[in-house]
């Protein structure tokens, strides 16, 4: 699985060069990372021999190395090949770490020097790069050319403007839409945004389309096969340093089962007295497959869930939203009670397992936030999903830590009271906060708003 990625990055990075010249020619950079068995499984010439005379290690043996065929089977014959397609994957992240313009290993211990009195004392301090999730956006469009969803991650403020007016550019005032997560935690650089230019409009000519630029990586998909292999052509010719490819068939086990090890990873990493944002965001990342029409909690999800309420009780002063999502398959109405039935679904379940009820409250957005085009069926199923976010105390809520909202069964119900807005797709301004369908900028409140 490793050695296409890893040849692409080196081929990528050679260019015109022939890739045994490019290797040879930047072998100062990777040759450290390389072991001393690495010439014996890979082509000659390919990793440079150590100088002469020199030693190894304290443990290897300078004697030649004898081997005895064996008589009826070719094992070693089998086995090389695998160790140097390792070996092809090792050189080309070596490769890759030696040509940054900072080429300091991940994890490194980073030294400075603290002033005591008159002499100075160095710290360690661990690096975090590996903490730091790579930038994103993910773009889906309707018919007519019309921007369906949009999700940015960025780590600052820059990077997150940078985007937004390249979607701008394409997509005009539907760029509106866009729902930005600014936070250290994401890098503040993407490898793909000086090219956005070129690429987005490629995909706004693209009917029920969908892309995620991730990384170095572009994942697109299209109801159509041939339009996604258009797709894919189209943007690779415009980002010919990144790596396009179709997203593939859905696969709902495997997306569930990454899922939670993603999740669990994330957790993993929130140490001691984490940032509430950092939380919901972890607990954000599994995915609950509820079943048809229904709204209890799989079992896939409920070891998970566990682990979530002992952090979410550890954790003091923080109080989470738990948010309902589907897909459009059904009626506005519909998709919106059984989106709030599947939060307070898992509100109920946390609750079980000894949280606070004070601590979470719930809310249905049924249909009205898509991150992917619902004319695909992984599309549907990325937009039925549930969500976590801190709580803003501006949310009204009831007895039972539900939003209170007009239950009319409408676009997306009107809050009792002042509410950031929760339909921020439709025209109306049923809020007192700046957003993109608020003529007013959050100065005033829609006279047709229900407000009773």
């Amino acid at each position: 699985m490793a050695a296409p990625l890893a040849y692409h990055e080196i081929k990528s990075l050679a260019g015109t060069t022939p890739v045994p010249q490019f290797l040879n020619d930047n072998l100062d950079n990777y040759q450290h990372h390389i072991p001393a068995w690495a010439s014996a499984v890979v082509p000659a010439g390919m990793v440079a021999a150590a100088p002469a005379g020199e030693r190894i290690s304290d443990t290897t043996s300078m004697a030649p190395l004898v081997r005895e065929e064996e008589k009826s089977g070719s094992f070693m014959k089998a086995l090389l090949p695998i160790i140097g397609l390792i070996i092809l994957a090792a050189l080309a992240w070596a490769l890759l770490r030696g040509c940054q313009e900072n080429p300091e290993p991940v994890a490194t211990p980073i030294v400075t020097e603290e002033v005591v009195g008159e002499e100075t004392t160095p710290i360690t301090v661990m690096a975090a790069a590996e903490d730091i999730e790579p930038a994103s956006l993910r773009i889906a469009t309707g018919e007519g050319n019309m921007l369906y969803a949009c999700r940015i991650n960025a780590g600052d403020e820059a990077l997150n403007s940078q985007i937004m007016s390249a979607v701008q550019n394409a997509f005009g005032d539907e760029a509106a839409k866009c729902r930005s997560d600014v936070d250290d935690g994401f890098a503040t650089d993407m490898p793909a945004a000086s090219v956005l230019s070129a690429i987005l409009p490629i995909i706004q000519n693209s009917p029920n389309a969908s892309m995620i630029i991730k990384g170095d990586e572009i994942v697109v998909n299209s109801p159509d096969a041939a339009s996604l292999e258009q797709l894919v052509s189209d943007i690779q010719a415009a980002a010919p340093a990144m790596m396009v490819r179709a997203e593939g068939p859905l696969d709902i086990q495997n997306e569930i089962d990454n899922s939670l090890v993603a999740a669990d990873a994330a957790v993993d990493k929130l140490g001691e007295n984490p940032d509430p944002r950092d939380v919901a965001r972890a607990l954000s990342l599994q995915v609950i497959n509820f079943e048809l029409d229904k709204a209890f909690i799989p079992d896939a999800n409920k070891p998970f869930l566990n682990r979530s309420a002992n952090i979410i009780t550890e954790v003091r002063d923080m109080k989470l939203m738990i948010i309902g999502h589907t897909d459009s398959l059904a009626s506005d109405a519909y998709n919106m009670d059984l989106s709030r039935d599947r939060a307070e679904s898992v509100k109920e379940y946390l609750v079980s397992q000894g949280i606070d009820a004070s601590k979470l409250v719930t809310k249905g957005m049924g249909e009205s936030e898509p991150i992917a085009d619902n004319s695909t069926e992984k599309g549907r199923f990325l937009n039925r999903r549930i969500e976590f976010t801190v709580y803003d105390e501006s949310m009204a809520v009831d007895d039972n830590g539900i939003a209170i909202t007009s239950g009319d069964g409408g676009d997306m119900g009107v809050n009792t009271t002042i509410d950031p807005d929760l339909n921020p797709l439709d025209g109306n301004n049923d809020d007192v906060l700046p957003d993109g369908d608020d003529p007013s900028q959050g100065t005033e409140l829609d006279p047709t708003a229900n407000t009773q």
